[in-house]
């Protein structure tokens, strides 16, 4: 069952990259006039945006999976968390190859400058690095190579990309903030959760403790 699941969810996030292929496209791939016509006057600037969003959007579905599957019961959920995880990185390459290809046309200087000048490209730039070791480490192997609790440490930094990924986006508009806060709020409480669910034990230990040294008898 859970094989079927994962082909259907496999198919449902490539539907983003089919949009926009179909709109850049259109009806007639033949004809080279009328490319990028379906994404209105600037595609390469809706290219870029729409595959930001959409790496934005699977980190936060990618870490939605581990509070999902507790509060649901669903412990088979957590068998979706690579596919997405990558899909994340899939995305952040797409929006990557956009910017240093069809935006700078990989004039380097001119991608140096961005990065030094303007501050969201350099916050986005850290963020899509952050995702590289975590792409290549994906893998069944790579947890026995690096040990469980390395390898979650390593892949904490998926937190990180997160936040920057949020910042860098915020930072991106200049006008309407409303679809980055709204990222940065879902981004907040998952990450609260995390947090919650990371100091509740150690909260429980020390009440446990507390009544035990309570009953000790005073020092003659």
């Amino acid at each position: 069952m859970i094989r079927w699941i994962k082909v259907v969810v496999f198919i449902a996030c490539l539907v983003p990259l089919a949009w926009l292929l179909w709109r850049f496209f259109g009806a007639t791939p033949r004809d080279m006039s009328t490319w990028g016509v379906g994404l209105g006057a600037n595609p390469i600037e809706k290219i870029t945006h729409a595959t930001g969003d959409w790496t934005i959007r699977f980190l936060l579905i990618t870490l939605s999976i581990t509070p999902l599957r507790k509060l649901l019961s669903v412990p088979a959920l957590i068998k979706l968390r690579r596919m997405l995880g990558l899909f994340a990185f899939f995305y952040a390459c797409l929006h990557f190859t956009t910017y240093i290809w069809l935006d700078k046309f990989f004039n380097l200087h001119e991608m140096l400058l961005d990065i030094a000048k303007r501050k969201f490209i350099t916050v986005g730039f850290a963020a899509f690095v952050l995702l590289i070791p975590l792409a290549l480490t994906s893998t069944t192997g790579w947890i026995r190579r690096l040990g469980g609790k390395r390898w979650q440490a390593l892949h904490r930094l998926i937190y990180v990309s997160a936040i920057l990924g949020v910042i860098h986006y915020l930072w991106l508009v200049k006008a309407d903030i409303r679809k980055p806060l709204m990222d940065g709020a879902i981004l907040a409480v998952l990450l609260l959760y995390r947090v919650v669910v990371w100091i509740g034990p150690i909260l429980k230990k020390r009440r446990q403790t507390l009544p035990s040294r309570q009953a000790e008898p005073a020092a003659e």
